[in-house]
This record gives C-alpha cells, structure tokens and sequence, in this order.
C-alpha cells in the first residue's frame, strides 16, 4: 500500500528508447510502458501519476541522459507542537 506522492517523474519521449529498465528498478511501480508506440516505433516509459516516492532509482538506472527527469515534492508543513501552559520549555 502507497502512501502519498512525495515525488513525480517526467520523462521526455523524445530521448526515451523503452528499454524498461527504469519500469523494472521502480520500487513502487509507479511507471510503465506506453501502450502507443513513439514516432521512433517503441513503447516509451511514462509515469503513471501517483505513488512516486521520488527515490531517482530511475533516473540512475537510465542509460539515455535526459530521459527521466525527477522531482522532489516539497514536504507539507508540521504543525507546531502546543504546550500546557503556552511557554516553550526551553523559555522556562
């Protein structure tokens, strides 16, 4: 079961060869191969849109450079922890 997305991949059709190496490395299985084939007549890679956790194991793993490009989301903000009394304990 995946969490929610913490990264998201874009990956350029135009240097994609759809060798599949980064479809087989990726831990959530968050890619895959398109159905359709390129105007290069292979099945490229593409990011399915959730479940990224944004690891780069693809990125490493891709022998084209400037295929797979990934993107770390931004964290949302914790919310500050509120204490009895309403002074930090190190004002104390």
């Amino acid at each position: 079961m995946a969490g929610a997305a913490r990264g998201k991949v874009a990956i350029d059709s135009e240097e994609c060869k759809g060798c599949g190496l980064c479809v087989e490395s990726c831990p959530p299985k968050c890619l895959e191969l398109s159905p359709e084939l390129s105007h290069y007549g292979v099945h490229v890679a593409r990011y399915t849109g959730h479940d990224c956790t944004g690891c780069g194991i693809c990125f490493y793993c891709c022998p084209e450079p400037g295929a797979i490009t990934v993107y770390r989301l931004a964290a949302p903000p914790k919310a500050a922890p509120t204490h009895a009394g309403g002074e930090h304990a190190a004002a104390l």
